[in-house]
C-alpha cells in the first residue's frame, strides 16, 4: 500500500512535468498529460478512502532525507481518516477544474503552462495533507505558496496581476514567519518533528513556561500554537492577513476555484485540525483562533455587500466562510469545521466556475452592473449557480445548511473565552451571506439585460466541457449535507485522527442537546429573510440600494475601502519602510558613515596636514625661532619639574 499512497501525489507531479514539457511547443495538448495524472490521483484517493473506512491506516517513513547527530529529517506519510477525506476532496475538485480549464483557457498562449501549474499545485497540496511530520507539512505549505504566486500572476503582462501575486507572496511570508517560528519551537522543546512524538509529549509541557521577554512568562504550548496559527492566518486569509486573497482574483477563474475554494486557503484549517492535540492544551490559543475567525466571518461578509466584481463578491465570501471554519476550530468542533471545509469546497468551486462561465459569455466582463438577464441565455449555468448560492446561504436541504448550522450551534454551546462574540458574528454572518449571495444572483441572472449590443450578440451557454463540471459540482453541493453530516460530524468517522478534550467536546454535547423553538431554526429563518430582502432591493425597488448607500453615512465608504487595510499597510509598511530607509540613508549612510567616518576622517586629516604644512615655510629665521622656543621650553621643564 505504501507504493499506492506515494502514487497519489506523484501521478499529479508526473502530469505537471509532462504538461510542462509541452509548453515548449505551440500545440494545446497539456490537458492530455495533466488530466490523466489528476484522474489517477482521484481514483486512488477513492480507493484509499474506502480502505480507511475499513479501519486500515498508515503512518511511516518512506525516505530519510537528512541525518545530523540527533536530527533525523524524514519524508513520511500519514494516511488516516482526515487525510483520506482531504485528498478525496482536493483531487475531485482539482479534476473538475482541469476539465473545465480545457474550455475556459482554450486559445490562451499559456495553455500548456497553465495545466502544468495546476497539476503541480495539486501535487504540493496532496503532500501537505499526507505528511506525517512538520518537514513534509512545510514542504507542501511552501510549495502551494510558490505555485499560487505563479498562478495569480499567470497573465504576467497585466500590471494588476503582477501586483496581486507579489502582494500574495509578501503577505504569506508574514504568516510563514510565525509558522517557521512555531516549527522551530517544536523542535527546540520536543527534539523531533514527527507528529506522533510531538502529540504524545505535548501534555507534559502543558504547564511549562518560558520567559519570552524577561519578566514575561509564556506557556510553551500557547506560544507554539499561536505561532503556528499565524501561519494559518496567512494561508487561510484571516484578518489582518486577508488582504491578498481578493486581489488574487486577477488570476484566471479556474485558479479562483482551485486555490480559493478547496485547496490552498483551507490548508490553514486542515493544519488546525491536524494539530488539534497541541491546540487542545491551550485555551489561550483557542480563544485567539476563535476571535480571529469571528472577526473574519462577519466583517469580510460585510465587504462582500458592496462589491460589483462578481469574482470579488465570491472572494469575500470565501474569506467569510474560512472564518466560519476557523471559528469551528476555536470551539474544538474540528469535525464540523472539516465538514464545512468539504461542503464549501463543492459549492464555492461551483460558484467560481459558474461565475467564470458567465464572464466567458459576456466577453470577459466581470462587473455585475454590466450583466443581467443571463438566465434565459445560460440555463445550465443559471441553475447550477443557484444551487451553489442556496448552499452558500445555508438553505435547507442544501449542503451549506447542515455544515454552517452545526458550527453556529456548536459555538453557542462553547465556554471558551470569546465564544459569545463568535456566536454573534457567525449568526449575523448568515444574514449578510444570504444578502450578498442573492444580490449577486439577481444582478447577474435576472432583471434587465445591461450588456451592450455587441456583447449581447455573443451571449450563449458555455460548452459541455464547462457545464459538465458545473453539474458534477452541483450534485454534492445539494446532497452532501444530509448524506454525510451524521457519520462525519456526529459519528466516529475521524476516530483518533482528531483529539478533543472532554471539557471542550461541544459536538458531543450538541449531539445530545435538545433545543426547540425559534432558536433551532433561527439561521434558516434569517437566511430566508435576507433572500426576500435581496429580491425586494434588486428586483422590485432597484432604486433603493443607491439611496441606502447614500444615507448610510460613513459606513458605505468604509466598506468600499475594505476598512482601509490596504491603505494602512501601504502607509505603515510600504511608505513607512521607504521612509525609514530614506531616513537611515540620510542620517546613517550619508551623515554618519560617509559624512563623519569616511569623508569626515579624510577631511580631518587633510585639515591637520594643511595646518602642519604651514610649519614648513622654508625660511631660516622661522626655523631658528622655532629652535629657540623649543630650547626655552626644554629648559623651563628641566628647571621647574
Amino acid at each position: 500500500m505504501e507504493a499506492l499512497y506515494l502514487l497519489i501525489p506523484l501521478a499529479s507531479l508526473a502530469g505537471a512535468i509532462l504538461a510542462g514539457t509541452q509548453a515548449l511547443n505551440g500545440r494545446e495538448v497539456g490537458h492530455r498529460w495533466a488530466i490523466p495524472g489528476v484522474a489517477i490521483s482521484f481514483l486512488l484517493s477513492l480507493y484509499v478512502l474506502a480502505d480507511v473506512l475499513q479501519g486500515n491506516t498508515f503512518n511511516g517513513s518512506v525516505y530519510t532525507w537528512l541525518v545530523s547527530g540527533d536530527l533525523h529529517l524524514e519524508v513520511g506519510l500519514l494516511v488516516d481518516q482526515l487525510t483520506a477525506l482531504m485528498i478525496t476532496v482536493v483531487t475531485f475538485v482539482s479534476l473538475l477544474v482541469h476539465i473545465y480549464t480545457i474550455g475556459y483557457m482554450h486559445g490562451d498562449p499559456g495553455y500548456n503552462r497553465f495545466f502544468s501549474y495546476i497539476s503541480l499545485f495539486t501535487f504540493f497540496m496532496l503532500m501537505l495533507v499526507m505528511g506525517n511530520n512538520f518537514l513534509v507539512l512545510f514542504f507542501g505549505w511552501e510549495g502551494v505558496g510558490l505555485v499560487s504566486y505563479l498562478l495569480i500572476g499567470f497573465w504576467y503582462k497585466r500590471p494588476t496581476a503582477i501586483s496581486a501575486n507579489l502582494k500574495a507572496f509578501l503577505v504569506n511570508r508574514v504568516g510563514d514567519f510565525g509558522f517557521v517560528l512555531g516549527i522551530a519551537a517544536i523542535y527546540a522543546w520536543f527534539g523531533t518533528l514527527q507528529y506522533d512524538a510531538v502529540f504524545a509529549g505535548v501534555g507534559e509541557l502543558a504547564h511549562t513556561t518560558f520567559a519570552l521577554i524577561p519578566g514575561w512568562e509564556w506557556s510553551v504550548v500557547s506560544f507554539i500554537a499561536i505561532a503556528l496559527f499565524v501561519g494559518a492566518m496567512g494561508k487561510s486569509a484571516q484578518v489582518p492577513l486577508h488582504v491578498w486573497l481578493p486581489d488574487s482574483m486577477e488570476g484566471p477563474t479556474p485558479i479562483s476555484a482551485l486555490i480559493h475554494a478547496a485547496t490552498m486557503v483551507t490548508a490553514g484549517v486542515f493544519m488546525l485540525a491536524r494539530l488539534s492535540p497541541i491546540f487542545e492544551h491551550s485555551e489561550t490559543a483557542l480563544s485567539v483562533v476563535l476571535v480571529a475567525g469571528g472577526i473574519t466571518a462577519l466583517f469580510m461578509a460585510l465587504v462582500g455587500l458592496v462589491q460589483n466584481d462578481i469574482k470579488r463578491v465570491i472572494a469575500y465570501s470565501t474569506l467569510s466562510q474560512l472564518g466560519y471554519m476557523v471559528v469551528a476550530m476555536g470551539v474544538s468542533a474540528y469535525a464540523a469545521g472539516i465538514f464545512h471545509l468539504m461542503t464549501h469546497a463543492f459549492f464555492k468551486a461551483l460558484l467560481f466556475l459558474g461565475a467564470g462561465s458567465a464572464i466567458h459569455a459576456v466577453l470577459d466582463e466581470q462587473d455585475m452592473r454590466k450583466m443581467g438577464g443571463l438566465r434565459k441565455y445560460m440555463p445550465i449555468t443559471h441553475w447550477t449557480f443557484l444551487i451553489g448560492g442556496l448552499a452558500l446561504s445555508g438553505i435547507w436541504p442544501f449542503a451549506g445548511y447542515y455544515s454552517k448550522d452545526t458550527i453556529i450551534e456548536a459555538t453557542a454551546l462553547s465556554h471558551v473565552w470569546g465564544a459569545g462574540f463568535a456566536h454573534f458574528a457567525v449568526l449575523a454572518g448568515v444574514v449578510v451571506t444570504a444578502l450578498y449571495t442573492f444580490r449577486m444572483y439577481f444582478m447577474t441572472f435576472h432583471g434587465e439585460e445591461r450588456m451592450d449590443e455587441h456583447t449581447k450578440a455573443h451571449v450563449h451557454e458555455s460548452p459541455k466541457v464547462i457545464t459538465v463540471p458545473l453539474i458534477l459540482l452541483a450534485i454534492p453541493s445539494a446532497v452532501a449535507g444530509f448524506l454525510w453530516l451524521d457519520p462525519v460530524v456526529f459519528g466516529d468517522y475521524f476516530g483518533n485522527a482528531i483529539f478533543v478534550e472532554h471539557s471542550h467536546d461541544v459536538l458531543h454535547e450538541l449531539a445530545h442537546h435538545e433545543e426547540g423553538g425559534l432558536a433551532q431554526y433561527l439561521p434558516l429563518a434569517l437566511a430566508l429573510g435576507s433572500i426576500a430582502v435581496a429580491y425586494y432591493l434588486y428586483m422590485v425597488r432597484r432604486d433603493l440600494p443607491e439611496k441606502i448607500a447614500a444615507a448610510s453615512g460613513p459606513i458605505y465608504p468604509i466598506l468600499t475601502k475594505k476598512y482601509g487595510f490596504d491603505e494602512l499597510f501601504e502607509l505603515v509598511f510600504a511608505e513607512g519602510g521607504i521612509g525609514l530607509g530614506r531616513t537611515l540613508w540620510r542620517s546613517g549612510d550619508q551623515k554618519a558613515i560617509d559624512g563623519t567616518l569616511v569623508n569626515g576622517s579624510a577631511r580631518r586629516i587633510a585639515d591637520l596636514a594643511g595646518r602642519m604644512r604651514n610649519l614648513q615655510s622654508g625660511y631660516v629665521y622661522h626655523y631658528a625661532f622655532s629652535m629657540l622656543i623649543g630650547v626655552f621650553a626644554l629648559v623651563s621643564w628641566y628647571l621647574f619639574r
